[in-house]
């Protein structure tokens, strides 16, 4: 069983972080070094740019592979300046996963990808037929372990009953709530498998969004982080850790101290009344 470190790290921005080929190694190493082992990507991520910007450090220090799950998702054709399709759709064909891995693989510098995701629920998927690629794939060791990603309960059902899957990654935050009650969590639970966590600081929105949502949210947080005397983003991250399903969340960020926040949360066990206060303030009422 494949085991994730408690934080992963997310690449979706790594285009955005204008950091050279040194200075991402040197990003890997510090995060390394922090305990985050777990790297998540995509094919899409950047225009297509992105795998191949990480996989770059690690063709400069490859010692660095052997110490990290690599972790990648497909299944969008995503819209660019070199794939012009008409438009942004999915596609789960035999064919197309087959050459997204392959690329990934060689965006990143690697001979096996450690957990590949299906990005996005294909309405379009025949899951024997997926399920028969996973196989392929694995068989072939290009692929260790398969999972998905925003599938609903009955999607991630119908597929898990063809082919073994590790996870489900969905959205979860302060101010989104929605895996909470749409029973994707409540199904981690029932087959033991560990969600991942996407957008955990809401893209940011916890920290600047002006709504009335948020501005709740971020009154009722700031006086539980002074409390703990922990940082909002520690705070966020710790609120989701807290939750029975023993969720992976994903960082977002280039910065160091951003990781080190996110990993400071391993260390801060919120009582209920605290995470409830803070599900209260999303919410804008109290519990039924």
């Amino acid at each position: 069983m494949l085991e994730l470190s408690p934080i992963v790290a997310g690449l979706w921005r790594i285009v955005d972080w204008n950091l050279d080929v040194q200075q991402r190694v040197s990003w890997i190493e510090q995060a390394l070094e922090l305990g985050i082992t777990s790297f998540d990507h995509a094919d899409i991520y950047g225009a297509y740019r992105a795998e191949a910007l990480f996989g770059e450090a690690l063709k400069t220090a490859p010692a660095l592979r052997h110490r990290m799950q690599l972790i990648t998702k497909c299944g969008i054709r995503f819209r660019s300046a070199e794939r012009p399709y008409r438009i942004n759709h999915y596609d789960t064909g035999a064919g197309y996963i087959r050459a997204q891995v392959e690329q990934s693989l060689r965006n990143l510098h690697t001979e096996q990808l450690d957990l590949v995701l299906i990005h996005r629920p294909d309405y379009l998927m025949d899951a024997a037929a997926l399920a028969e690629t996973f196989a392929t794939l694995t068989r072939e060791g290009k692929v260790a372990h398969w999972g998905v990603s925003n599938h609903t309960t009955s999607q991630f059902a119908l597929l898990h009953q063809h082919h073994p899957l590790h996870t489900n990654q969905v959205e979860l935050s302060p101010l989104q709530m929605g895996a909470l009650d749409d029973g994707t969590l409540d199904q981690a639970q029932q087959y033991g498998l560990r969600p991942m966590i996407w957008s955990p600081l809401a893209g940011g929105r916890l920290f600047n969004e002006a709504s009335e949502q948020a501005n709740r949210v971020r009154g009722e947080m700031s006086a539980i982080a002074a409390k703990h005397n922990v940082s909002l983003t520690t705070l966020a991250f710790a609120w989701i850790l807290r939750h029975p399903s023993r969720p992976y969340p994903i960082t977002g960020t280039g910065r160091i101290d951003g990781l080190r926040d996110a990993v400071s949360a391993l260390q801060l066990k919120l009582d209920a009344e605290d995470w409830y206060a803070i599900w209260v303030a999303s919410k804008g009422h109290g519990v039924p």
